[in-house]
């Protein structure tokens, strides 16, 4: 069924807010599908940190090992609840950090960049494109991003007898900046750009791929592919990225702000594969492309959805 005259009016007059509140919405449906996978994967690149050994903070042991392991440990240690435990500061960053990247690409794709004559997006523009909305919006989104680390670490310094750090969102986001100030927020946030990028461009690129080159119309069975597709990539190249912003975000600082494990990203990464291994920085690889995965579907397949039902033109 069409949208009314109403919808249709409410949509010319403001378009990107439109596709900004549907793009938040469907964003929030995949989150919190998919938290629990997030926090397992987070507490599989922080465990087995070399510099903690050195240090002799919990490097004993480690207490899980996999996914299913790890995510059975919190359940049984922490209680079935804290399988979303930071989940409201993941659904604040969606909410900015997925509202602003779809506008921004979507922008750049049809005004900026610009389209061929057959209404085809050359690749490259797409890496572009990609780089500079996920820029954009994980900028905006770093500082809820952060505190969501931090909260997600909560449960396993509590089993390990350690003071908390934060008690809420409201108290995360004083905390870190009284240690670190205004830009505190901002730790970590260039390395999530490669994902990004995959995501973004792998879904774009194979949805109009599909269209151009074979019988797939632009349906659910179109959607489903391309999604699949980029949860596959976006996870391949964006776990090593991921690893090291979840530790510089998770790592102790001085009252100046500065990280008492890692000076910048590159000793992070530096340290982890001296003391781990080039492996390490794929510590949490399987909840990461099993969270990327139904992530990508749920989203796309809802923001497509609610996108036809409001009478906005598919992505």
């Amino acid at each position: 069924m069409p949208p009314d005259e109403g919808h249709q009016t409410l949509l010319d007059t403001w378009p990107r807010a439109s596709k900004f509140v549907l793009s938040a919405f469907a964003a929030t449906v995949a989150e919190l599908v998919t938290f629990p996978l997030d926090l397992t994967k987070t507490r599989l690149q922080i465990q087995g940190e070399a510099a903690l050994k050195q240090r002799g903070d919990g490097g004993a042991a480690v207490p899980y090992r996999g996914m299913m392991r790890t995510a059975a440990g919190i359940v049984k240690e922490e209680g079935l609840f804290k399988l979303w435990q930071g989940a409201t500061p993941a659904i604040y960053r969606h909410i900015v950090y997925s509202g602003v990247r779809m506008v921004a690409y979507e922008h750049l794709r049809d005004s900026t960049l610009g389209k061929r004559d057959d209404d085809s997006f050359p690749f490259w523009k797409s890496v572009v494109g990609g780089m500079t909305a996920g820029a954009i919006g994980q900028f905006f989104a770093s500082p809820t991003d952060l505190v969501k680390v931090q909260m997600q670490m909560e449960g396993k310094r509590k089993l390990e007898g350690k003071p908390p750090r934060v008690r809420g969102v409201c108290h995360a986001f004083v905390t870190i900046m009284s240690k670190g100030g205004i830009w505190g927020l901002w730790a970590g946030w260039l390395q999530f750009v490669l994902l990004c990028i995959s995501d973004l461009t792998t879904y774009d690129s194979v949805k109009h791929l599909l269209l151009r080159n074979t019988p797939v119309q632009d349906n659910t069975l179109c959607h489903t592919i391309s999604s699949l597709c980029s949860g596959v990539v976006a996870a391949t190249l964006g776990t090593p990225a991921d690893v090291i912003k979840t530790r510089i975000m998770n790592q102790p600082r001085d009252k100046h702000g500065r990280g008492l494990l890692y000076k910048s990203s590159t000793d992070c990464l530096i340290q982890a594969i001296r003391g781990e291994g080039v492996m390490s920085l794929y510590k949490g690889f399987t909840p990461t492309w099993m969270r990327m995965a139904p992530w990508s579907l749920v989203f796309w397949l809802t923001y497509e959805q609610i996108r036809r039902l409001v009478g906005v033109r598919s992505f």
